[in-house]
């Protein structure tokens, strides 16, 4: 970022007297600093400081000192530089004081922090531009509306309409009167990514009461594409409380409904021209190596994919999530949907990974997938054809612990992610998993507490 461009915007919000500066965590929880408008030219030449443990934080945001960032180091401090064109006015502070710019860590040679998510992403990128390929990348992002008030029981239920008092009960997918109850903030949530640079355009009323999804513009700069998608999950989360209701991208926040994926659309170019279009694109030797090629790093990917305990439990057959390592033509029982339209716009779905999970290290999994794919010439198991749900294919783990031993078996996940992140992601993922076991849940009560 450069310091004719602060100028220009604090020229333009006059108003503004604090920056909130971001930067994304392990988890893809946007942590920072906020600071006072006359010392944002000084961080913009700069930087400014964050500790390095800030990388490696468990799901309660404690650092995990297993990892190696903490104590360890003197819970030592890292230099954050601000991102060019990240910085935005903060629209749900209605009085306009409010901005905001993405951040990046960097370590003591001013050289990529090898723990920041969204450098790991930009490391794969140089990597699979030697392919001289470019990749065309577009999110969708599945969130619930909570009502803050929790019911009778304490558990989660969808949000009264403040158009009609109606509260959701049924799954209505697409239904335009859902969307219509919602209006005001879907609008709220639109004009607020407008504000902030996010091509978000639109919304649908998802496959259970209260849950919707939010598509991103497609384009050919995928970190930009993934700021995004992180920048995006901030907005709706601000505009639902300022409606007076939560959004979550818990990956199974219902036990009983559909749970929230991130969905993530790739297509190749080159010299500008789509190299998946093709009148069978199941068929074309492209398509097939990139296919392969992720279907082959699922299994040690999958603990990126679903990074929690509770992103198991929206891998449920029948949910419209991915359970097996499979692919087809618009097919959406599979975990790579080839889907339908025009042959330009030929491109995979990637349904794999959950709503909670970290965009920046989802698209390294993807991007090191589609690059093992093309280098080997990769080919892929069948195409599936009907419910795959009901037919016998490889799965992925279905639980955390196995998810994390996969990682650690495959060389390649080390190669594309830095040996050691790889050390520091399986020392917080570990640590979440034995902090969750510690726990005694109510059912085991129920169950055991007077028969055992």
């Amino acid at each position: 970022m450069t310091e004719n461009e602060v100028s220009a915007f604090l020229k333009r919000y006059p108003k503004v007297t604090t920056i909130e500066l971001l930067i994304s965590d392990l988890n893809g929880v946007l942590r920072g600093k906020r600071i006072e408008r006359n010392l944002l030219e000084k961080v913009v030449t700069q930087g400014f400081y964050l500790p390095g443990s800030v990388m490696s934080l468990d799901a309660t945001g404690t650092t995990v000192e297993s990892a190696g960032l903490g104590v360890d180091v003197g819970d030592r401090d890292q230099r954050c530089r601000l991102i060019p064109e990240t910085l935005a006015i903060v629209p749900w502070i209605e009085d306009g004081s409010r901005a905001q710019a993405l951040c990046t860590m960097v370590d003591d040679n001013d050289e990529p922090f090898f723990s920041d998510p969204r450098q790991i992403l930009c490391n794969a990128l140089e990597r699979f531009n030697k392919l001289n390929y470019q990749v065309g990348f577009a999110a969708e992002l599945e969130f619930y509306l909570v009502d803050m008030d929790r019911d009778a029981q304490g558990g989660l239920r969808p949000p009264a309409s403040s158009t009609t008092g109606r509260r959701m009960g049924s799954c209505q997918v697409y239904s335009i009167d859902d969307l219509n109850e919602y209006d005001a903030f879907i609008q709220d949530v639109l004009q607020a990514a407008r504000a902030q640079n996010i091509p978000a355009d639109t919304v649908i009323a998802e496959y259970a009461p209260g849950q919707f999804e939010v598509n991103l513009h497609h384009s050919d700069n995928i970190v930009r594409s993934v700021d995004h998608a992180i920048l995006l999950k901030r907005v709706i989360r601000h505009v639902a409380r300022k409606h007076g209701m939560e959004a979550t991208f818990m990956a199974k926040p219902y036990i009983e409904e559909s749970g929230n994926g991130l969905h993530m659309h790739l297509s190749l170019m080159q010299d500008g021209k789509n190299v998946l279009a093709a009148d069978n694109p199941v068929d074309n030797p492209i398509m097939r190596n990139m296919v392969a090629g992720l279907l082959s790093m699922a299994d040690s990917t999958q603990a990126f994919m679903a990074p929690n305990i509770n992103s198991y439990r929206r891998l449920a057959p029948g949910a419209f999530a991915p359970t097996a390592k499979n692919w087809g033509y618009d097919n959406r029982t599979v975990a790579l949907r080839i889907p339908s339209g025009s042959k330009a716009a030929t491109r995979i779905e990637h349904r794999m990974a959950g709503a909670d999970a970290n965009p920046y290290l989802v698209a390294t999994a993807v991007i090191a997938g589609v690059t093992e794919g093309i280098q080997h010439r990769m080919e892929p198991s069948a195409p599936v054809t009907g419910n795959a749900y009901d037919q016998e294919h490889p799965h992925v783990a279905d639980n955390l612990r196995d998810a994390l031993r996969n990682m650690k078996k495959d060389v390649r996940v080390a190669d594309w992610f830095g040996e050691s992140f790889v050390k520091v992601y399986q020392a917080c993922k570990w640590h979440d998993l034995h902090l969750f076991e510690q726990q005694i849940t109510q059912l085991e009560y129920d169950l055991l507490l007077g028969y055992a």
